[in-house]
């Protein structure tokens, strides 16, 4: 079996699944999210948790299944939680040049830029 595949998805005080065919539903304190999961996956709800079978030991199925189980882990966390609070950032990459030596860094200019702390210099990164 798929080692994350075989873990079970335990809801967490506060949340509750319902699963209708291959839709399951997981509603907890931050909302509800919905997902239509793979046809060959099945979903079952015993005793507060959420397992998942794959039908037969074939490569899709086991990728899968492990894939299948860390999204409904995924939807938990997220009607548990929220979405995660990471620190913003610019992307940024390294343009390549012809010369091999001459590499530049730019910005993303989509990306909204983070307020400066007072006494920082602009560099000319904008």
């Amino acid at each position: 079996m798929s080692r994350i595949g075989r873990k079970p998805v335990t809801l967490p005080q506060g949340v509750t699944a319902q699963i209708d065919g291959h839709k399951i539903t997981v509603k907890g304190p931050k909302g509800e999210i919905s997902r239509t999961l793979h046809e060959d996956m099945a979903l079952a709800l015993e005793d507060g948790t959420v397992t998942v079978k794959r039908p037969s030991d074939e490569a899709q199925h086991k990728a899968l299944h492990g894939l299948t189980r860390t999204l409904v882990a995924n939807m938990v966390e997220g009607v548990t939680n929220g979405s995660p609070s990471h620190s913003r950032s610019r992307a940024s990459a390294i343009r390549p040049s012809p010369s091999p030596s001459a590499c530049s860094w730019w910005w993303d200019s989509r990306i909204p830029s983070l307020p400066r702390a007072p006494g920082d210099q602009d560099h000319g990164d904008e």
